[in-house]
């Protein structure tokens, strides 16, 4: 199975080393050429949603990317990536993929200085540990889309169709679980 990881910006590293400690073979998208090689699933990693955006679109990616989340292939989108995947962003900024219909805050708990870690149920899963980092969280959650996790009456994860959506970084702690449950759907 192959996976591939958006690599234009923000912590795609660490979902890499995630994925292949799981048997995974990764490829990484930095470019329109490499959207044309096979693979079964997408990540889309935490960062700065406005500059992977942007990213995007001016390396002619945005489109086929779009294209393929809409034909039903496996994305797991954290923290920024969520952000790319919502269909609306309640506080401002521009919606890029708009594939998952739910309403997100961006950098929900404030700057930097509001990151933080918590330890709560994924369902599926079981207890998950949290890596909140100028994240986001889901104000909404439209029909058919399924809440995985909450963190204080915040939905921090959720399942629609083909797509995870989380808030928090499951990349940057040791439990595999979430990108356990992503190669289950590829």
């Amino acid at each position: 199975m192959k996976i591939a990881v958006l690599a234009v910006q923000g912590a795609f590293l660490e979902h890499e080393k995630m994925l292949k400690s799981l048997g995974a073979e990764v490829m990484e998208l930095r470019k329109a050429e490499d959207l044309l090689g096979d693979f079964d699933g997408l990540v889309l990693p935490g960062g700065e949603s406005t500059v992977q955006g942007k990213l995007l679109r001016e390396l002619n990616m945005f489109d086929p990317l779009k294209r393929r989340i809409e034909e039903g292939m496996p994305v797991l989108a954290t923290c920024a990536g969520l952000i790319l995947l919502a269909e609306r962003i309640s506080n401002g900024g521009e919606r890029y993929f708009a594939t998952l219909p739910v309403t997100v805050r961006r950098n929900a708990y404030g700057r930097q200085l509001g990151s933080f870690f918590a330890e709560e149920a994924v369902k599926g899963i079981g207890r998950f540990p949290m890596e909140f980092i100028r994240a986001p969280y889901v104000e909404q959650a439209g029909e058919n889309v399924e809440v995985l996790g909450t963190v204080d009456g915040n939905i921090v994860a959720v399942r629609y169709q083909n797509q995870i959506g989380v808030a928090f970084h499951p990349e940057l702690t040791a439990h595999d679980g979430m990108h356990r449950k992503f190669l289950e759907m590829c």
